[in-house]
């Protein structure tokens, strides 16, 4: 219940705080037109709250906050008297017109640059692109454990975020990528992954997995944790012992473990364990016994546990001083819008899945967990979702800004503005492309939370 509460609450804000500068934008610039705002809305349907300034404008937070508008003066919505037809933003000159709605878009790139800017500033701590295992298709590469990635192609990479969505766009596009690694001893490598060869089909979520990567900070150490009541190596491993090689395996993570447990038990006899307690290693002998898995499938088990929880501490930050974080606040936007509106192509074109649509409820349980972990990530995560609003309100569709700016383009073109057929019509379709999207986007959600 309280991550509900949470994640409600963050999205609440999140939003509430992005449609405010989105309509703003609108307000500020309508109001250097000379347009006359009648009401300024945070959300929709009945006001829980309202005032109206000294020019009439009433400023309301409503019901519903999934979204905002800003009501100006129209002779097409409402009855306009004669003195304030000059006020009418229907009277506006299309430039003017173009200003006002590109003002909302505009205010939310801005808003992007600014979280990035503060983000930078205080220090944006991360997971570097540091590679803890590998294999398949990434060991064949001649990529090994403790591998740090610099460069994926052209592209610099710092984290393991940046290095996933860079070789996710490439596996995407179906083409091999370069890797400029960094060794375990300094050495500056150069590898080819060939991302062409995975197969069609495959979950474009899980495309370092499938390469055979394993991020670093993805591996929990085994370090024992506790012993079961019947465990078979009781007065042998000890709380805090690390596991470092079972029948002479070597293991890097906890969850190689089980699988080397498996392998000694279906061999039979005892087997060496190696640990290190105490800065010593050694050699221990263990025989598995025959137990029932979690879902109650006959296994191998020796009896230990490991954490449940594992918070692998931050490898790196990304900060800069106040001067020095305006460039990349810029270059770190212009990378983010890069990466959206190639997804979006990809999506359009088919090479990539329509899953990646979210709607509000993965909205919101990304804001808890941004929230969670720290401010540097929900500054990211603010920025993230504040370009996105701009993107998306960009888009040539009838009823968004876009659509709205498709239609006064036109206007520029054929020197008069559409027909209110025309108009009407565009909104229909608006409707229904902004209703399919919207469908689309809870199902993505839905599926989301149903266990796999």
């Amino acid at each position: 219940m309280a991550e509900f509460l949470g994640s409600v609450w963050w999205m609440i804000v999140s939003l509430g705080l992005l449609v405010t500068i989105h309509e703003f934008g609108h307000y500020w610039v309508a109001r250097r037109c000379g347009v006359k705002v009648l009401r300024f809305s945070v959300g929709f349907g009945r006001p829980l709250w309202s005032r109206r300034d000294r020019h009439g404008t009433e400023f309301a937070l409503a019901a519903i906050p999934l979204g905002g508008y800003v009501k100006m003066l129209d002779e097409r919505e409402v009855e306009v008297h004669p003195h304030e037809r000059g006020q009418a933003f229907n009277h506006k000159t299309v430039w003017q017109r173009i200003a006002v709605v590109a003002a909302g878009p505009l205010a939310n790139l801005l808003l992007c640059m600014l979280l990035l800017w503060a983000m930078f500033v205080i220090g944006k701590q991360d997971y570097s692109a540091t590679l803890g295992r590998t294999t398949g298709m990434a060991q064949a590469a001649g990529l090994h454990g403790g591998d740090r990635l610099l460069a994926v192609d052209d592209r610099s990479v710092l984290t393991a975020g940046q290095a996933s969505m860079a070789l996710t766009t490439a596996a995407l596009d179906r083409r091999d990528v370069r890797l400029q690694v960094l060794d375990a001893g300094d050495e500056i490598q150069e590898r080819t992954l060939p991302l062409s060869q995975l197969p069609a089909g495959f979950d474009e979520r899980r495309v370092a997995v499938l390469a055979g990567l394993t991020w670093q900070f993805w591996m929990q150490p085994p370090v024992v944790d506790a012993l079961s009541a019947d465990s078979a190596v009781a007065g042998v491993l000890q709380p805090g012992d690390l596991i470092v090689a079972v029948d002479g395996q070597r293991i890097e993570g906890a969850d190689q473990v089980p699988a080397a447990v498996q392998a000694l038990g279906a061999r039979g006899g005892p087997g060496m364990i190696e640990v290190v307690r105490g800065g010593e290693r050694l050699a221990l002998e263990v025989t598995p016994r025959q137990g029932k898995d979690s879902q109650g499938r006959p296994a191998w088990q020796i009896g230990v546990r490991f954490p449940e929880q594992y918070s692998p501490a931050y490898d790196t930050v990304s900060r800069y001083g106040p001067l020095a974080a305006i460039p990349a606040a810029i270059r770190e936007t212009g990378q983010m819008a890069s990466d959206s509106l190639g997804m979006m192509r990809r999506m359009v074109t088919g090479s990539a899945s329509l899953q990646n649509v979210s709607g509000p409820v993965t909205i919101a349980r990304v804001a808890n967990i941004s929230a969670q972990r720290g401010l540097d990530w929900f500054l990211q995560f603010l920025a993230l979702l504040s370009l996105s609003l701009c993107i998306i309100n960009l888009l040539p569709i009838p009823i968004l800004d876009g659509g709205h700016l498709l239609y006064y383009l036109i206007e520029l073109v054929k020197g008069s503005p559409l027909s209110e057929r025309a108009i009407a019509a565009g909104q229909y379709i608006g409707l229904a492309l902004l209703a399919g999207l919207m469908g689309l986007a809870f199902y993505n959600d839905i599926l989301g939370l149903v266990p796999r």
